[in-house]
């Protein structure tokens, strides 16, 4: 019973559910089996190791690495080939290192990327482009885009490739961050030797080699840069949360004033790359007041440098921290995790009541060989439980993804999981941890068959369909269905009750509005999810176990950024799948 009383816990205290619900749940929900959640293989091999992963709206994965691996295992169209003089791998490359996965087909298409993306950064822009930038080398100052690719009404959907824009930023942009912002626009901070921030694309009438420069980055650079790969969310006032290395600021972008500095996270250790934590901002209620940051897992101080020097790996971080970044004194509160974890991705799950941790090392830290045992076990955080209830240990996997993985949330629940290359260029054969090019996908204890009595199913607007178009603060109707409660409402019709309300064990559900991530060494870049305002759900009189759910969209572009997101019907804390919706 321990598994259905935190349910119970978690959503009596959530005011999304009422009493009939909850004692459906109770007598149905499954029970937790020790070690949740299943592995499934996908592919075995993409021919490309999933450095960076980006969902886009036609539920395609864009997929890629770095272009001077040397030859990958995916050939490009016959005729396309890279050819690069500055190339320190192949000057000529006539395979690919960037792939299109399509996950309702499970198949996969090369595509052309001819700049080296290695450590590179991205944000979907709100017509629903991929915008990646920066990289290494020839692909430093470049941004490139890849739009929504269609099958069926394209007849050249395999003409649909990237494009690059060379020398578009003001700055080299290697490990640097993407965040979008509420005029769509991406935020770019840092990266290697990059004390600044910049915008893409520019305002009008700015000069596009301005930058701005931002002391805090020279404040939190250390010995061993553990300041790369700052963590960025958009705060609820519209400010932005950015930590580096062991602490954080809240930064007006719009003055480049720092209005809020956050204390050192207790113990002072690093949590950026190559340290290597990852970070979430957890999910923000309907009308927000208040924002919660939090941040897991990385390396000891000197962790890089005893890897690279002495071969010595040192365990990872066991601890987390969290703190609410909107209160007047924000103070961590740490937590420990089941195990250590570096090099971990943090993926929030659509239910909004967990945020899954997958992927890492329980030793060593990022680089080229740095650690050494793999964590093969994801984890659950479940923030609304109580301190000491927050944390379980899932289903282990079978492959370990450590250096150079990623994980991004699908649409239908699930989380695809790809990557792993902790060599200087691919190394299937002679090593301990080879070179990895497959795709593999967690399914939560929430898409356990036992629950399918208990999971919604969309079916207006359609889960297949194209994408609703909202407007800010407009409505929004949802029709769906739930086995159990269809089934408990014709038992009522049947025995001359009627047919819905609290007698079919359905009142009110939660609504969850998600925006995919960018997800690159082990953090995802502008992953929000939102609790939407469900203002009525009701039965449909003329179609038999079918409701309705009325609900508001957010209010402003601060919290929610324009673009595509994923909207989910949770029962409890079972999910549905998504449909897309495209709010601006």
């Amino acid at each position: 019973m321990k598994r259905t009383r935190s349910l119970l816990q978690h959503t009596s205290g959530s005011h999304h559910l009422t009493l009939p619900l909850l004692l459906l749940l109770a007598c149905c929900v499954a029970p937790a089996a020790s070690g949740g959640g299943r592995w499934e293989l996908l592919q075995r091999s993409i021919g490309v190791s999933a450095m960076h992963m980006q969902l886009l709206h036609n539920d395609r994965v864009i997929i890629f690495d770095r272009t001077d691996f040397g030859r990958s295992n995916l050939s490009l169209p016959e005729g396309r080939c890279r050819r690069n003089p500055q190339d320190r791998a192949l000057q000529v490359d006539c395979t690919a290192h960037s792939a299109e996965y399509d996950v309702v087909r499970n198949a996969f298409r090369p595509l052309s990327v001819f700049t080296d993306t290695w450590c590179s950064s991205g944000t979907v822009a709100p017509d629903g482009t991929l915008v990646q930038t920066g990289g290494w080398n020839d692909g430093y100052r470049n941004v490139r885009a890849m739009p929504a690719c269609y099958d069926g009404e394209d007849e050249d959907e395999d003409e649909c490739d990237w494009m690059e824009t060379q020398d578009a930023l003001a700055a080299n942009r290697w490990y640097a961050t993407n965040q979008i912002l509420p005029d769509g626009r991406a935020f770019i901070i840092g990266g290697r030797r990059q004390f600044n921030y910049e915008f893409y694309p520019k305002q009008a009438g700015g000069s596009p080699s301005s930058v701005v420069q931002m002391p805090f980055l020279v404040q939190t650079r250390d010995p061993e840069e553990n300041n790369l790969y700052p963590f960025v969310h958009l705060n609820i006032d519209g400010n932005l949360f950015i930590f580096a290395n062991n602490r954080a600021v809240l930064l007006n972008y719009k003055t480049n004033r720092i209005v809020r500095t956050y204390p050192v996270l207790p113990g002072g250790d690093p949590r950026n790359y190559p340290s290597s934590g990852s970070s979430v901002l957890l999910p923000l209620k309907p009308n927000p007041t208040h924002a919660e940051v939090l941040v897991c897992g990385g390396a000891p101080s000197g962790s890089y440098n005893s890897a690279r020097n002495n071969g010595t790996f040192v365990p990872a971080l066991t601890t987390c921290g969290r703190i609410t970044i909107t209160d007047r004194a924000p103070a961590w509160a740490v937590e420990t995790m089941p195990s250590p974890r570096v090099m971990g991705d943090m993926i929030l799950l659509p239910n909004g009541a967990e945020v899954a941790i997958v992927n890492g090392a329980v030793d060593g830290t990022a680089g080229w060989e740095y650690a050494s045992t793999p964590n093969y076990a994801p984890v659950m955080y479940r923030p609304d439980h109580a301190p000491g209830d927050r944390f379980e240990e899932q289903s282990a996997a079978g492959t370990e993804r450590m250096y150079h993985s990623s994980a991004v949330l699908l649409r239908d629940g699930r989380v695809l999981v790809g990557g792993s290359n902790p060599h200087v260029c691919y190394n299937f054969s002679g090593v301990r941890f080879p070179t990895q090019l497959g795709l593999d996908a967690f399914s939560p204890e929430y898409l356990d068959p036992a629950n399918d009595a208990l999971r919604p199913r969309i079916i207006d607007p359609s889960p297949t369909g194209s994408p609703s178009s909202m407007s800010y603060g407009s409505q929004m109707t949802l029709q769906f269905t739930v086995p159990a409660a269809a089934a408990a409402a014709r038992r009522g019709r049947r025995r001359g009750g009627g047919g819905g309300g609290g007698a079919s064990g359905l009142d009110v559900v939660a609504v969850t509005m998600v925006a995919p991530s960018f997800t690159t060494h082990s953090f995802a870049m502008n992953q929000r999810l939102l609790f939407l305002e469900v203002t009525r759900t009701a039965p449909l009189p003329d179609r038999a176990g079918v409701y309705a759910s009325s609900v508001t969209m957010p209010a402003t572009a601060v919290l929610a950024p324009p673009g595509y997101y994923m909207v989910f019907v949770v029962n409890g804390h079972v999910p549905s799948e998504g449909i897309w919706v495209h709010i601006q």
